[in-house]
Formats: C-alpha cells, sequence, structure tokens
C-alpha cells in the first residue's frame, strides 16, 4: 500500500448510523476490529484496552444501564426512552475504555493509547466495508458500562462504537486546512 492509498483511506473514513441492523458481522472480522486496537502506540506497554463486543440482547441491556443511570440523574425522559433502544441502531456494539494507570500521567497516555486504538479499528472496519460511529458515554454511565462489561471499576470508557454494514454511503464532509505551526 502506498502512502497515497493510506491518505485516500483516511480521508474516505466517515462517521455513520446508516447501518443494517438485521445484517450481523462475522466473528472473524470483529476479532480482527478488535486486534487493530491492540496495535496502537502504547507507552510504558500497559496494554489499557479493555472491549466488550454487544450484540442481540446484550444491545438493549446495555441501553437500559445507561438509561437508568440518566433518569436516576434527572435527564430529559425523552433522551432516557431513546437511549433503552439506540443500541439496537447496528447489530455490533463494541463498547472501549481504557485501564486506569498506576499515575495520573499514566492514566493519561492510557486513555490515548486507547483513542488512537479506536481509530485504527474504524480504519479497518472501513477497509471491510463496514460503517461505524463513535459514540461518547453519557455523563456519569461511566460505572454502569464498566460493570455490565466486566471492566475494572476504574476503568475509563472512552467510547461506544456502532458497528455493521452500510445502508447507504455517508455524506461528504468538507473539512477546514488544519492549522499548523512550523519551527525551526
Amino acid at each position: 500500500m502506498s502512502p497515497d492509498d493510506l491518505h485516500r483511506i483516511i480521508r474516505s473514513r466517515r462517521s455513520s448510523l446508516l447501518i443494517d441492523p438485521s445484517r450481523d458481522v462475522d466473528d472473524t472480522i470483529i476479532a480482527q476490529l478488535c486486534d487493530a486496537v491492540q496495535w496502537a502506540p502504547n507507552h510504558k506497554r500497559t496494554w489499557p484496552a479493555r472491549l466488550a463486543v454487544v450484540r442481540g440482547e446484550a444491545r438493549r441491556q446495555l441501553g437500559h444501564s445507561i438509561a437508568d443511570v440518566m433518569a436516576a440523574q434527572g435527564e430529559d425522559d425523552t433522551k432516557v426512552t431513546k437511549t433503552r433502544t439506540k443500541y439496537l441502531r447496528s447489530p455490533v456494539v463494541i463498547v472501549a475504555a481504557s485501564a486506569a494507570g498506576d499515575t495520573e500521567t499514566r492514566t493519561r497516555e492510557n486513555t490515548y493509547s486507547v483513542a488512537a486504538g479506536i481509530q485504527n479499528m474504524l480504519l479497518l472496519a472501513h477497509q471491510h466495508g463496514l460503517t461505524c460511529l463513535w459514540g461518547s458515554p453519557a455523563n456519569g454511565t461511566n460505572a454502569a458500562i464498566s460493570s455490565l462489561c466486566g471492566f475494572e471499576d476504574d476503568a475509563i470508557v472512552l467510547g461506544i462504537v456502532y458497528l455493521g454494514w452500510p445502508t447507504d454511503d455517508a455524506q461528504d464532509v468538507s473539512r477546514p486546512d488544519i492549522r499548523v505551526t512550523y519551527l525551526d
């Protein structure tokens, strides 16, 4: 693969919820996507990635766990109701978390590593012809999500990734030129 090919892949990946919820994703592909997370840069080799592959009725359970916390926090009823079923929009949901480090700096480094790993997963999913969307967990729901997924109590949930086969192409998005400062 040439640098131009990789650049094209990076620029063509889009976040999308245009996903067929009834068409499952093969376990071999999911295993590759999870493996891609582990290949992100990881300072001190702490291997902080924690993943949970959520399918079937477990997606509804995820929604209820998050919605229950939102309701207890006084969140708007409309948002709570929507959350109870929103993870059914894709056949697979991958929850990604980072293990806490032994220092505040190491915790930050672990978090950055897992975030880079999620990007690896998104790019590989795109190359498989899948579509996905990296969503953030609702405020205050980290403990409930970690408990459901079997993560450590102090794990930091970084994303809930909807994953599946596209029903349509995602809309192109233009981006501004990046602001770069060169120092010599």
